[in-house]
């Protein structure tokens, strides 16, 4: 590839530049202006080329190697890919499911604390007092299930709320999606969010044709000023945010910043939608929910504490919007099976739930201290209840770098850019969920080998 062919035309776009470069090579590759096999220029060189910024082409090759369009080689450069393009919702599916025998970091998963057990015993009682699952589940027939939703959240928010106040879902990405259907509107919404967030936010923002914005971080969670910033600019509608336990970066934000941002919240007219997924412990933190009552949204589910096969989740509307939340969760899907509804309540109603949940944290515990021993004279981010790390890479790494010497050595972890927004900017860091399916020695073993790696930055620069 030389010259200045299929040259993408910047000056009458209104998409992003990035976005504009990889229709562009999609369209030569179909064309067949560029051949398999056939080696692309570096990022500097193409850059050069087409008057954009390095960081624009990276964004560009990046979204082209997600798709299958483009491969990269280390030491050898970008090529055109052999294979067919296939449209994908995104570059990540919300699900990592490993299809080797690697050492898997990537995903979050529950801890095995007997669960199956408990869950077949919920399954018996309920059955043994023989249900009629004739008819959708309504706000009768799920009232029971409402009442133990009451019962399993934290006091702050348990302590302001009736069971008329909750809107149980299929989980918490579902509670996302329906709260942000409750609060968008207009031709261009916009949703606000850290500036690296889980990626199920952005694929609810892509699927309510949504923009969706980051907004910058410190240690205490979002900025304020950085928050204001982002309204005065965009005039978003909804912010969502992880307050109590943030993933990736674990980051729990504390009284003052939280009343920091209920402030700009009331001041701009901003719905805040607080997702609690990862907030195993009891906080004495008020949620946003009880900080504004009448524009925060809180949910959660029993996804992280007891089982991911449960779908069960819940919503609670700010004061007054309950019902509305209702009506679109029925609109959606007419309601969570019934059968589920009663499983999940037998479980929490009987403190079977409450129980799994200690037993799951003493298990994530156990996990963190084992990473902490042996990366903690690196630049991380822990909780002990928390079952992730968030790592700083030292100078002479970047993040995608990191991730392939450690796929080399047969461990599978996540960059930072697969949290990052589509114009965000990733910060130079990596997530290592802690694999409770891996035997304790195994997963030593794989930070050992991700502390070796650590102190041994490549000596070489990518172009």
């Amino acid at each position: 590839m030389t010259g200045t062919i299929w040259p993408p035309d910047f000056e009458n776009c209104t998409d992003p530049k990035y976005l504009v470069l990889v229709q562009s090579l999609r369209c030569a590759v179909r064309s067949g202006h560029l051949a398999v096999g056939e080696k692309l220029p570096p990022v500097r060189d193409l850059a050069w080329q087409l008057g954009i910024t390095p960081g624009t082409v990276a964004r560009a090759y990046k979204l082209a190697v997600e798709e299958g369009l483009l491969e990269t080689t280390v030491g050898r450069g970008t090529f055109v890919a052999d294979g067919r393009l296939e449209p994908m919702l995104g570059p990540e599916p919300l699900v990592t499911l490993s299809q080797s025998e690697d050492v898997d970091l990537r995903a979050v998963r529950v801890p095995d604390v007997g669960q199956d057990k408990a869950i077949h015993g919920a399954m018996a009682r309920v059955l043994a007092a023989e249900p009629s699952y004739l008819l959708c589940p309504d706000s009768v027939t799920d009232l029971v299930a409402r009442q133990a939703v009451v019962n399993w959240i934290g006091h702050d928010i348990a302590a302001r709320l009736s069971i008329d106040d909750v809107v149980l879902t299929l989980g918490a990405q579902n509670a996302s999606m329906i709260a942000m259907q409750c609060c968008l509107h207009g031709s261009s919404p916009v949703v606000l969010t850290e500036e690296v967030t889980f990626p199920g936010v952005r694929h609810a923002c892509r699927l309510l044709r949504a923009d969706v914005i980051g907004v910058g971080i410190d240690q205490d969670g979002l900025r304020p000023d950085r928050l204001e910033e982002a309204l005065r600019r965009h005039g978003a509608q909804v912010l969502v945010t992880s307050a109590q336990a943030h993933s990736p970066t674990t980051v729990h934000t504390p009284l003052a910043r939280r009343q920091e941002i209920a402030e700009l919240a009331r001041r701009y007219n901003l719905q805040i939608i607080e997702d609690d997924c990862y907030g195993l412990n009891a906080s004495e933190t008020p949620s946003y929910r009880m900080l504004c009552p009448d524009r925060a949204w809180y949910l959660g589910s029993l996804t992280k504490a007891v089982s991911s096969a449960l779908r069960f989740g819940f919503l609670v509307p700010p004061e007054g919007r309950a019902q509305m939340a209702r009506h679109v969760m029925q609109s959606n899907c007419y309601g969570v099976p019934q059968p589920m509804l009663d499983i999940c309540a037998e479980l929490i109603l009987s403190g079977e739930a409450a129980a799994i949940r200690q037993k799951v944290i003493a298990a994530i515990e156990k996990r963190v201290r084992v990473a902490v021993n042996i990366l903690g004279s690196w630049d991380i981010r822990w909780r002990r209840d928390v079952p992730f790390i968030w790592l700083k890479l030292p100078q002479g790494w970047r993040g995608s770098t990191f991730v392939r010497a450690c796929d080399a050595r047969g461990i599978r972890i996540k960059s930072a850019d697969e949290y990052a927004l589509p114009d965000g900017q990733a910060p130079n860091a990596v997530r290592i969920a802690l694999a409770p399916e891996l035997p304790v020695a195994d997963l030593q073993a794989a930070l050992e080998i991700v502390s070796e790696l650590l102190a041994k930055p490549p000596l070489w620069n990518e172009n």
